[in-house]
C-alpha cells in the first residue's frame, strides 16, 4: 500500500531496538526518531512529557528541525509495542515462491530439475510472473523484510517486471537475472543459448533498473550467475569484467555479484569435476573475477578454511540460509568462523528450498541450527567443549544478522540496518499481545450452544504478561512471533505495509 507520509517530515514516537554491533542489542525508550520528507533520519531525542507529547513535539522538535508542525506525520507506538529495524532478506528466489514449503525428499541437485527449473520456465508467462512476483513481495513485506535481494528467472521481461513491481511496493530491492549457459547441466528447456546471450540479457536487465531507478536509490541490479556449475568459463569471465566496468548508481563503482556457493556435497563433486585447474569452489569465483566486496556467498555451508580466507580477503559476504540447508539436508553452516574470520554474514530465506519467506523465521532457525554445531553428537564429537559452545548464536547474534549484517553484506552499511542519524528509515512497528489480567475482559471466552469454547485473536503466537524484561519479550518474539506481530513497515519513510 502507497502512502502520503513519505513526503511529510515525520516523528516516531516510543521504544526503539536495534542492533549496534554483533551480540548487542540497543533499547531506547521514550524516544523521539525524526525523519524528513526524503527518508531519512535527522534526530533521535529523549521524549520525556509523554502526557503532553504533541504539544513538546511541536513545540520542541519541529522549532528545532525547522519544520512546520502542520506538515507533520506522528506515530506513536502503544503499549506492548516497539520499532525494530527492517529486516534485510540477503537470498531470495521469487520466482520460486510458488513452490515454498514443496521440496519432498529430494537434496539440492535433484530438487532443483523436479520442482524448481520447471516453475522457473513457467514464468515467462508474464501474466503469471506479475502473479507470483506481487505475491512474493507482498509477503515478504507483511514479514516485515524491507530490502530483500531477489533471484528472477533467466527471461528479461519478467525480471524487469520484478523490478518494476518493487520499485512500485517501495520495497528496497536487489534484482538478478540468473545466468546458466551450460549445455551438459542446465535443461535443454531452461537455459541460455550462449555467453553472448547470457551477457546480452543481463545488460538489458541491468539496463532497465537503471532507467526505472537511475541512481540505484531503491532498486538495485544485481549480476547473478546462478551457480558455478551453470555457467561456463566464458559466461563468468564476461560477467566479471562486466562488474568492474560497468559502473553503479551514484557513488557505486561495480555492480554487486549474487551465487550460490558449498551448498552440498554432491554439488562440490560437481564443481571439482567441472573445474580441475581451480583450487577449490570459491577460486571457480575469485579466478573469474566474481569475488568482491559486494558479492553474496548463499550458504557457505562446506567451505575450507583456506575458502574462508580467500572470502575475507576479498570482502565478500555470506548469506547464511538455514531453513533451507535443513530441509535439503544440506548441512549446518559454520557461522561462528566465518565471523571470527571476518566474514561479513546476514540471513536468507532462500525460498523455496527454505519454507518461510519471514527472516524471523530464520533467524530462530540460524540459533537453533548453531545450537546443534554446539551438541557434542556426531562429526563434533571430538570437537573440545568450549569451541563447540562458541558456535552457538544468541538472539542478539541472530537479530544482528537479520539487519545490520545484512545490510553489511549487501553493501547498504551507511544506509540502513539501525536507528542511527544519517541512516534511512527502513523499519517496522511489531506489537506483542498484551494479555489483560482478567480474562472476561478480553473475551477470551464465550458460551455458544451449550459448550464453552475459546475464541482466537489475530494478535499473533506471542503473549506478554507485563512482567518480562525487554530482553526477554524480544527472546519471547524472536522464537514465537510471525507476520501477525507486524504492524507497519516503511522503507525510506515510506509506509508500504500495514496491518488492519
Amino acid at each position: 500500500m502507497a502512502s502520503s507520509h513519505h513526503k511529510k517530515n515525520q516523528i516516531f514516537l516510543g521504544t526503539f531496538i536495534h542492533s549496534v554491533k554483533l551480540g548487542e542489542l540497543q533499547y531506547m525508550h521514550d524516544m523521539a526518531v525524526c525523519v524528513d520528507k526524503f527518508g531519512k533520519i535527522v534526530a533521535v531525542e529523549p521524549q520525556r512529557d509523554l502526557e503532553n507529547v504533541m504539544e513538546n513535539v511541536k513545540e520542541t522538535l519541529c522549532q528545532k528541525l525547522a519544520w512546520d508542525a502542520h506538515d507533520l506525520a506522528v506515530t506513536i507506538a502503544k503499549e506492548g509495542q516497539f520499532f525494530f529495524p527492517g529486516f534485510i532478506d540477503t537470498h531470495i528466489h521469487a520466482p520460486q515462491y510458488p513452490n515454498a514449503g514443496i521440496f519432498g525428499k529430494s537434496t539440492l541437485l535433484d530438487w532443483l530439475n523436479k520442482y524448481t527449473f520447471p516453475m522457473e520456465s513457467s514464468l515467462a508467462s508474464l501474466p503469471k510472473a506479475r502473479r507470483v512476483y506481487a505475491s512474493c513481495i507482498r509477503r515478504t513485506l507483511a514479514h516485515g523484510t524491507t530490502t530483500a535481494a531477489y533471484y528472477a528467472t533467466l527471461h528479461v521481461e519478467p525480471t524487469n517486471l520484478l523490478a518494476d513491481l518493487c520499485l512500485a511496493a517501495g520495497q528496497r530491492a536487489f534484482v538478478g537475472r540468473v545466468c546458466m549457459d551450460d549445455r551438459d547441466v542446465n535443461p535443454a528447456y531452461y537455459r541460455d543459448e550462449s555467453a553472448d546471450e547470457a551477457l546480452a540479457r543481463t545488460r538489458a536487465a541491468v539496463d532497465h533498473v537503471r532507467a526505472i531507478d537511475p541512481a540505484f536509490a531503491l532498486v538495485s541490479p544485481i549480476l547473478t550467475p546462478r551457480f558455478a556449475p551453470s555457467c561456463t568459463r566464458e559466461c563468468m569471465a564476461r560477467l566479471g569484467a562486466l562488474r568492474r566496468s560497468y559502473g553503479g548508481g551514484g557513488d557505486v563503482e561495480e555492480l554487486p555479484v549474487q551465487t550460490h556457493i558449498a551448498e552440498n556435497a554432491a554439488e562440490l563433486a560437481l564443481v571439482k569435476a567441472m573445474f580441475p585447474e581451480c583450487d577449490s569452489y570459491a577460486d571457480v569465483y575469485d579466478r573469474h573475477g566474481l569475488l568482491g566486496a559486494r558479492t553474496v556467498l548463499g550458504h557457505a555451508v562446506h567451505l575450507t578454511d583456506a575458502e574462508i580466507s580467500l572470502v575475507a580477503r576479498r570482502g565478500a559476504g555470506v548469506a547464511h540460509c538455514p531453513c533451507s540447508n535443513s530441509a535439503l539436508t544440506s548441512g549446518e553452516a559454520p557461522v561462528r568462523r566465518l565471523l571470527d574470520a571476518g566474514v561479513g554474514v546476514g540471513l536468507g530465506t532462500d525460498v523455496s528450498g527454505g519454507y518461510s519467506a519471514s527472516v524471523l523465521e530464520a533467524a530462530r532457525q540460524a540459533a537453533l541450527v548453531s545450537n546443534h554445531r554446539a551438541m557434542p553428537v556426531g562429526k563434533w564429537a571430538d570437537v573440545p567443549d568450549g569451541e563447540r559452545e562458541r558456535a552457538r548464536l544468541s538472539v542478539e547474534e541472530v537479530l544482528h544478522l537479520a539487519t545490520r549484517g545484512g545490510a553489511g553484506v549487501l553493501g547498504l552499511g551507511a544506509r540502513v540496518g539501525g536507528f542511527d542519524v544519517g541512516l534511512e528509515w527502513d523499519a517496522q512497528l511489531v506489537g506483542l499481545g498484551l494479555v489483560a489480567e482478567r480474562p472476561d475482559v478480553e473475551h477470551e471466552y464465550e458460551h455458544g450452544h451449550g459448550h464453552h469454547g475459546t475464541r482466537a485473536t489475530d494478535r499473533g503466537n506471542v503473549d506478554i504478561f507485563g512482567w518480562e524484561t525487554w530482553e526477554e519479550r524480544v527472546a519471547k518474539w524472536v522464537f514465537g512471533g510471525d507476520d501477525r506481530n507486524v504492524k507497519k513497515v516503511w522503507v525510506r519513510g515510506r509506509l508500504v505495509h500495514e496491518r488492519e
